[in-house]
């Protein structure tokens, strides 16, 4: 132990009383902090400058008319990226895109075909078809920036996508709505055709009546022919316009059903979500009985499964809310059972949110989690999932086929009444003509009663058959009820259609931006190029005249002295990239040390290789960096890599040293922490290992070879 430290000491002195020696020294210790600065601050905030990429946008969009209602899709389009600066958007015609394009003046094209809105407005066809942007891109010039402008690409489909729904079901519901207003400004005209159609057919046999006394009476049948006479163009008048109200009706109903029902595969895909919630909670509570576990992961898994509740919680809410809006479109007390088992959900999840509250509450003061409350909790959520699976199972079977029929039976009722008043319409010209025939026999009385008598037969059979139209028309469906789905909030249906499912977000572990984030991996790397430095320009042998020391007192004297340049380089780097680059960290202290322990294990890895094999160690040092750049998950997500490299991962020091300083970067999970501790531990064991075992045979063996390679004066 006294040699090792002499040779340590022997080492500081010379490096201290050695100018030239102590520049190099000083050299090698910064050196290493200059490659991970200026990477890091070269990535510090690459996606904040987008703006600069430059993309040409062509617009030949000629427009259409849906509904009546113009629109322009590449208009909207033009205008809102006018307002959008995260990309260079440059508005060209055609061939400045593509000569752009070509020759790196844009980095890609997005075209607006002259169809656009056209395809886009074949949507309420029977054949639609969909729009094209044709979007090029020139690979050769960057290979990040084609990435960053396919998501502008990307972006400007979801923003068409999102508009055209907004605004085509805005449209649409528009049209309802006008249609429902339209029904309810002519009701009283359609209620009075209805009424006077069923009046004559109840009173016609004493019209009939009426035209037999009238051989008699000539003057009381005159005055009624004229009653009718006055009343005739009120009804036909009535009757076109209920005629064409109720084929709009028809026709609104058809789109109502698709948008109705294109709700159903959201709904099931929130019971099957409360249903995995719910199985979720039964895997946590079986998962806190099977097996003691220390707290802080007790305390862990309770607080990710109180977030599914109160995600589960939100989920049932809306579910309760769609169902009380069907529940007033579909026959009374459908929903009833289904709205009391979503209610009875809700409050499980409640009871099961307060359960784990008092669990954790429990860890937290190192009580231990109550065996009668674990199986309270399994017991709701075995129960809550079994209802939510039920509701699941029984959608497609309760509530579609109610939607179904309650529609189509509107639509049929609909159908029926254009049907209904277009016969009613053709038969008025004849019941016209037989009244003006019966004011103009008046005069000559008898002759020409007679007549009319024999033509009434016909007229009653029109009439009557009109009047049980209309009576099996109302008895399977109310008018009020269509007039209600037609008169909703036109603004909230389309809003509504247009982003029917919202995200939200939240970060765990935020780092405000890129640099930081990459500081570990290049700060990890800096610290391997400064092993290497070292071992490159300083010797690892000690010859001392005079003096003999054994194998492993000149391995460890000097690995000393190697360590404490490295620890220099490493406070160096990470005290720099704290407070001179202002990256960020949760735990600065942390940081250092984690450098510290990552750089100490570098360098007996690298000291241990040339120690042992000279030469052809730094090239094994060099070979490992390579493959650590690569393999080691500092840039890329080690999934992304081939096989190779998912398989080299776990052997690479480089995974364990990133995930270290990523920890305490990001923020502190102790269980990682101990883990990358304990595998840089075992790779700093094994080198010394091959140090010290390997270090006196190798060397012994290869002396004569390392002379012969020495003696062409062109190897060290």
């Amino acid at each position: 132990m006294k040699n090792i430290w002499n040779i340590y000491r022997t080492d500081l002195k010379r490096i201290m009383t050695n100018f030239p020696a102590a520049v190099i020294i000083g050299g090698l210790i910064v050196l290493p902090s200059l490659y991970a600065w200026f990477n890091i601050v070269a990535s510090w905030d690459p996606y904040s400058n987008t703006k600069g990429i430059q993309i040409a946008v062509v617009n030949q969009d000629a427009g259409t008319t849906l509904m009546d209602q113009p629109i322009n899709v590449g208009k909207e389009i033009i205008d809102a990226l006018k307002d959008n600066h995260d990309l260079g958007w440059t508005f060209v015609d055609e061939e400045e895109a593509m000569r752009g394009v070509k020759h790196g003046d844009y980095y890609a094209s997005i075209l607006i075909p002259k169809d656009m809105s056209a395809r886009i407005g074949t949507i309420l066809s029977a054949n639609p078809q969909k729009a094209i942007i044709v979007y090029v891109v020139n690979e050769k010039i960057n290979a990040i920036a084609p990435k960053i402008t396919d998501k502008g690409a990307t972006t400007i489909i979801q923003q068409v996508s999102s508009q055209f729904v907004e605004t085509a079901n805005g449209t649409i519901f528009n049209i309802f709505h006008a249609i429902g207003l339209e029904i309810e400004q002519n009701l009283p005209s359609i209620i009075k055709v209805r009424d006077l159609i069923l009046k004559l057919d109840q009173h016609f046999p004493e019209l009939s009546q009426s035209v037999q006394v009238t051989l008699v009476d000539v003057e009381k049948a005159g005055k009624m022919i004229a009653d009718a006479k006055k009343s005739l163009p009120i009804v036909a008048d009535v009757a076109q316009k209920g005629k064409d109200v109720a084929s709009k009706v028809s026709n609104v109903l058809g789109y109502g059903e698709s948008g109705l029902l294109s709700m159903a595969p959201l709904v099931k895909q929130d019971l099957a979500n409360v249903s995995t919630i719910a199985d979720s909670v039964h895997q946590t509570a079986a998962a806190l009985q099977s097996a003691a576990q220390e707290p802080s992961a007790g305390i862990a898994l309770l607080s990710r499964t109180e977030q599914r509740l109160a995600v589960a919680s939100t989920i049932t809410d809306r579910l309760i809310a769609w169902h009380q809006k069907l529940q007033a479109f579909l026959p009374a007390g459908l929903l009833n059972r289904k709205l009391e088992r979503l209610t009875a959900i809700q409050k499980r999840f409640n009871n099961q949110m307060s359960i784990i509250g008092t669990l954790r509450s429990a860890l937290k003061n190192g009580e231990g989690a109550a065996q009668d409350l674990l199986d309270r909790l399994d017991a709701s959520a075995v129960e809550t999932a079994s209802i939510a699976g039920e509701l699941a199972d029984r959608f497609d079977a309760d509530i579609v086929p109610a939607v179904q029929d309650k529609l189509a039976k509107a639509k049929h009722t609909a159908d029926q009444v254009t049907q209904v008043l277009n016969t009613g319409l053709q038969d008025l010209p004849d019941v016209n003509k037989l009244l003006e025939d019966a004011s103009k026999v008046t005069p000559i009385a008898g002759k020409e009663l007679r007549q009319i008598q024999t033509e009434l037969p016909t007229i009653q059979q029109k009439i009557h058959k009109i009047a049980n139209d209309i009576r099996d028309l109302e008895s399977k469906g109310n008018i009020n009820e269509v007039l209600d789905l037609l008169l909703h909030d036109v603004q909230k249906e389309s809003q509504f259609f247009a982003e029917p499912v919202q995200l939200k977000e939240k970060k765990l572990y935020p780092i405000p931006n890129y640099g930081s984030a990459m500081t570990p991996f290049y700060t990890i790397l800096s610290l391997w190029v400064g092993a290497l430095l070292l071992v490159s320009l300083l010797t690892v042998d000690v010859h001392e005249e005079g003096v003999s020391y054994k194998d492993h007192e000149v391995y460890f004297g000097r690995y000393f002295t190697f360590l404490t340049c490295a620890l220099l380089q490493t406070l160096f780097c990470t005290l720099g990239d704290l407070y001179i680059l202002r990256t960020f960290a949760v735990d600065k202290l942390w940081f250092v040390l984690f450098g510290l322990y990552s750089s100490a294990v570098f360098m007996l890895i690298v000291y241990s290789l040339v120690s042992v094999f000279g030469n052809v160690g730094k090239a094994i040092a060099i070979v490992m960096l390579v493959l650590q750049v690569a393999g080691s998950g500092g840039t890329f997500p080690i999934q992304l890599l081939p096989a190779f490299f998912q398989r080299l991962y776990p052997f690479l020091p480089f995974s364990y040293s990133i995930s270290l300083l990523r920890e305490a970067t990001g923020g502190m999970l102790w269980d990682i922490v101990y883990r990358d501790l304990l595998r840089l531990f075992i790779f700093a064991a094994l080198a010394m290992l091959l140090g010290l075992v390997l270090k006196s045979p190798i060397n012994r063996g290869s002396a004569k070879l390392v002379k012969r390679a020495r003696e062409s004066h062109i190897i060290h």
